[in-house]
């Protein structure tokens, strides 16, 4: 059987189309390869078995299977975010994206992905259930907090996959495994269904082996839902007709403040070569200024883990999962929560309880709100120059799996160049563009106005076409 799993989601719409293989080949090829690697991988949690007698009808192989992050609510079958105290929690209802993908002709074989617990996290190491590795060096993380579905789309044990992204959960794997991750314009994909770390923050968006699956993807899950009160009713287009090998006549800011001490060396001359391709294929650059990107990080981290304290308080014992075995009510509370949650949930549950405090709301949480204003502001005032802002994806390529572990402040730095983008709300997207001389890969970040997703993937399609990165596979 020809090795399906290798192929593109396109590809293998265009082979069922034609009837040159079947969903359950698919699906097949698939299982065979994730039965010989993913114990070295380590991208998934779990899987669904079609052979069960009592697996569901809807999760038969159909169309192209999507690989699912453990934080988007499955009907009928296991989400847990990769956390204890969510064991065994089984949702009543499909997220919207789900029944878009299923609508679409399309199945997710109860395929979930491994993360860092509730998404807290830029490197898959805070999941219950253990790590995951990267594909292109197996003593390397994978990013986070959608690690395993990048790692299991880069090697090949998924065709496509949808994470979610707050502060660059999906931007920031995707680099780090040599994939295309694209975060969408905030209120552009429901959030309906997807268990929150972050409120204004959380989009979930498609991980894919290449540009065009990313459009395909967002085809798919994108538009107007009415269960979700931060969905925006603005019409969705065809990202596919944006798929043209033509940048000449775009003009593209390069930030001053994203090329400064703490890039490496590497990523650098990536990214710089990136931009002299383009540059060649006729777009135009110059260097801007996005004054607030030094608070980037430090409003995150107020914003993110303020909403994160008031989103996870309901997870007690009382209504989900987990519920540690005592006879008094007080105690059943706090022997849950401090048996249930890992060591950064309950890190970033006190700083968010702490920033919304008597006494330092103000100082703290409203302070950072204002901030967060600004940011935005910066790039609304970019985009009205500019079409595209370019930078790297992450100051380095992945670390060594227990680097940072010990230095949570080193860990959340991992995001700086992506968290800007969540904080304005707005598009955007990495794709490969190059390799370290370890053979680590290098991501590019291409950033647009609002609701523009349409000039991401112009000019991401057309560096993609006119390059090879996209091309190069793991040695798994």
């Amino acid at each position: 059987m020809e090795e399906l799993n290798r192929l593109t989601a396109h590809e293998l719409i265009e082979k069922t189309r034609n009837k040159e293989a079947l969903s359950e080949e698919i699906s097949a090829s698939l299982y065979k390869r994730i039965n010989e690697i993913d114990s070295k991988v380590k991208a998934y949690v779990r899987l669904g078995n079609t052979k069960e007698p009592a697996y569901p009808r809807t999760r038969e192989p159909r169309g192209v299977p999507v690989t699912i992050k453990d934080n988007i609510c499955t009907e009928g079958y296991n989400t847990e975010c990769c956390s204890k105290i969510l064991k065994g929690f089984i949702p009543p209802y499909d997220a919207t994206v789900i029944k878009n993908i299923r609508e679409a002709g399309h199945s997710y074989l109860g395929q979930k992905a491994n993360m860092d617990e509730f998404a807290f996290g830029s490197s898959t190491e805070n999941s219950f259930f253990g790590p995951t590795h990267n594909p292109w060096n197996l003593d390397c993380v994978p990013g986070g907090s959608s690690g395993g579905c990048a790692a299991a789309v880069a090697s090949d044990e998924a065709i496509w996959a949808l994470g979610s992204d707050t502060g660059g959960s999906i931007r920031q794997p995707a680099s780090f495994c040599g994939i295309v991750g694209l975060k969408p314009t905030y209120g552009r994909v429901s959030r309906y269904g997807l268990i929150a770390f972050a409120s204004s923050l959380d989009q979930i968006g498609p991980l894919t082996k290449d540009v065009r699956d990313s459009a395909f993807l967002m085809n798919i899950i994108s538009g107007y839902d009415p269960d979700d009160s931060t969905s925006v009713n603005t019409p969705v287009p065809d990202y596919t007709k944006a798929l043209v090998s033509d940048v000449k006549g775009l003009k593209i800011g390069i930030p001053k403040e994203y090329f400064v001490e703490g890039l490496g060396l590497e990523v650098k001359a990536a990214v710089e070569e990136a931009i002299d391709k383009l540059k060649k294929l006729g777009a135009s650059f110059k260097e801007i200024s996005l004054t607030h990107t030094e608070y980037a990080v430090p409003v995150y981290y107020i914003i993110a883990t303020a909403e994160a304290s008031s989103n996870l308080a309901r997870f007690d014992g009382v209504q989900y999962g987990f519920r540690a075995k005592v006879d008094n009510l007080m105690d059943m509370y706090k022997k849950t929560r401090g048996q249930g949650f890992g060591q950064e949930a309950k890190r970033r549950i006190i700083l968010g309880t702490f920033a919304l405090s008597h006494g330092y709301y103000d100082a703290y949480y409203l302070r950072a709100l204002k901030v967060r204003t600004l940011i935005k502001q910066d790039f609304d005032a970019v985009f009205k120059d500019f079409d595209c802002v370019i930078t790297p994806t992450s100051p380095t390529p992945a670390f060594r799996i227990g680097e940072k572990m010990t230095d949570p402040l080193r860990m959340y730095l991992s995001d700086i160049y992506t968290i800007s983008a969540n904080l304005a709300g707005i598009p955007a997207i990495s794709v490969p563009c190059g390799f370290t001389k370890k053979g680590l890969p290098v991501g590019l970040q291409i950033m647009a106005k609002h609701f523009d997703e349409e000039k991401l993937f112009r000019v991401a399609y057309s560096y993609e076409q006119n390059t090879e990165w996209h091309k190069m596979k793991t040695k798994l």
